[in-house]
């Protein structure tokens, strides 16, 4: 088993999972490998790798609850794995795709997943226990392109998607069988699988990173645009603001309480969002202090010395 520290694994990784109690982490190392990680002696040691998948994995999620590992890969397939004694087992996820994975996550109570695709294709996954595999319904024929990213409600019946036709959806999930009547959407639609309550199409770019709020009110997500989206009333009349900063896009967002959101992206540096009393959202700062770096002085003398060769030989 190697050890390695943080900084090592965490370049190249195309996405990563945490254990529920913070001291492991899966992660994809851009191959058809999950590597898990546990920290021991304040150092990161590989103790298991999950083997399955053909092409890269494109998602993994690890729920808190059951202690269950999902992982979605280009090959078109999903897995859940069980920790049985010391090693991690595969159970099939039948998705039905026809093209590549690309993001998944559990509900809030852990009995369904949702998986978004390159196939313009959403799909929910439920466990069936007569077969001991877990199998999907599809919402189809909703979005004009890729699902870039998938966020359970509260609620564990609403899902909100993003996609790169540039907009942003909310439908509910409901499964007779699996979930509960009463769930509390205030929604008439608590019984229809796949109905599309809600359409945004605030960006005029590709959408990422789509998040709600811990209560479920607010809904947050980003744009290659460099934007980022809030909205409140999530319904037939939504109420949006859209805020936009000077730095690259994001591509992930989290809330961190009702009134307080840190997005990340291709600037290496995440960014703090927060709303007022009134609840209007506006950029506050960077976490990391910014660093303006200094025309490097050997790079410098080494172009000036080079200039004056070329000067000579002329």
């Amino acid at each position: 088993m190697a050890a390695v520290s943080i900084h090592q694994f965490a370049q190249c990784i195309t996405c990563h999972a945490w254990s529920p109690d913070q001291t492991m982490v899966a992660i994809c190392p851009n191959n058809n490998e999950v590597h898990i990680y546990k920290l021991m002696q304040e150092k990161w040691e590989k103790i298991h790798i999950l083997r399955k998948h053909d092409q890269i994995i494109s998602g993994i999620d690890w729920s808190a609850k059951s202690n269950k590992i999902v992982t979605v890969s280009h090959d078109r397939n999903s897995y859940v794995w069980n920790q049985e004694s010391s090693e991690w087992e595969p159970t099939l996820v039948i998705l039905r795709l026809n093209r590549a994975a690309l993001c998944v996550q559990w509900s809030p109570q852990e009995n369904k997943f949702a998986v978004g695709s390159g196939a313009k294709t959403v799909c929910i996954c439920y466990y069936e226990q007569e077969n001991n595999w877990w199998v999907s319904k599809l919402i189809r024929k909703k979005h004009n392109s890729s699902v870039t990213s998938v966020a359970w409600h509260p609620n564990n019946i609403l899902l909100a998607t993003t996609s790169t036709d540039g907009k942003c959806r909310v439908f509910t999930t409901f499964i007779r069988g699996v979930d509960s009547r009463g769930s509390g959407t205030g929604l008439p639609y608590d019984s229809k699988f796949g109905e599309q309550i809600m359409q945004l199409d605030l960006s005029s770019s590709w959408a990422f990173a789509v998040r709600w709020s811990p209560s479920g009110s607010t809904l947050a997500y980003a744009g290659h645009n460099s934007m980022i989206y809030f909205v409140d009333e999530v319904g037939p009349s939504p109420s949006a603001q859209s805020v936009s900063f000077r730095d690259l896009p994001l591509r992930d967002v989290l809330f961190v309480s009702e009134k307080m959101v840190i997005g990340v992206g291709f600037d290496c540096n995440p960014l703090l969002f927060m709303a007022d009393d009134m609840g209007t959202w506006s950029f506050v700062r960077f976490l990391d202090e910014r660093k303006i770096t200094p025309l490097n002085s050997k790079y410098g003398s080494q172009l000036l010395e080079s200039f004056t060769v070329n000067q000579n030989m002329e």
